[in-house]
């Protein structure tokens, strides 16, 4: 069995400990991972897969959303992000989006999101924990659902963030108690998935860990990996 390349994004401050874990549940599938920073060569070994992890809300002005005071953004990550769905979509490279990540697929799609969840859902518990105790639906017949094998599915929450209008061949995979929107995927690529919460965190939960089998084993069905010359274009 082959061991695929996975670049997974991170922040420069303090996303170390976001890619280890990352790493570690990667590692348990067989799958190799690099870590991608804004500022930083890209690799020079051609990717088979790629990781847009958790951090930083991104920039209002990208989608024409709300500017929110006091609240943390890394407009240098969200330009390599926007770059790397730029390079990686068209050449169908798996992809699967992490919180942050599920929100810039949809972002990179031309979909927008809700700068702030609980104006919007105002009557959802405003809930923040690495726990599993979110309660999501899984649409039936989804690929999610067909990964996952559990629904309802016990997740965490650590955003407030969330997607409004999908972008262009999505279609949401899951939802949670108050209708948030929870995972989205794409409606045609091989491997097009964005979850709103933080599976490399219950890496010790199997429907959770499953997630990163699935992208590990579309990596290996990749017939051209996506060298550092195409990323960069």
């Amino acid at each position: 069995m082959t061991s695929p390349l996975i670049g997974v994004t991170t922040s420069r401050r303090g996303g170390w400990r976001s890619y280890l874990m990352h790493r570690l549940a990667l590692a348990r599938v067989g799958a190799r991972s690099i870590r991608l920073m804004p500022g930083n060569p890209l690799p020079a070994e051609p990717l088979q897969g790629l990781i847009i992890g958790g951090g930083d809300d991104i920039g209002a002005e990208i989608y024409g959303g709300k500017v929110l005071p006091d609240v943390r953004i890394d407009p240098e990550r969200d330009k390599m992000e926007l770059g790397l769905l730029k390079a990686a979509l068209p050449a169908g490279l798996p992809i699967l989006g992490i919180c942050r990540g599920s929100q810039m697929i949809n972002v990179g799609l031309g979909g927008t999101l809700h700068t702030d969840i609980y104006e919007v859902y105002v009557q959802a518990p405003k809930m923040r924990t690495v726990l599993p105790r979110k309660t999501v639906s899984i649409a039936q017949d989804s690929r999610l659902d067909r990964i996952l094998r559990c629904n309802p599915c016990q997740v965490n929450a650590l955003h407030h963030q969330s997607v409004d209008r999908l972008g262009q061949g999505l279609r949401i995979a899951a939802t949670d108690e108050s209708g948030i929107v929870q995972a989205i995927e794409s409606e045609s690529a091989p491997f097009l998935l964005g979850v709103q919460w933080h599976p490399e965190l219950l890496v010790w939960k199997r429907p959770h860990q499953r997630l990163f089998g699935a992208l590990a084993d579309a990596a290996r069905e990749v017939a051209q990996p996506l060298s550092a010359a195409a990323l960069a274009q």
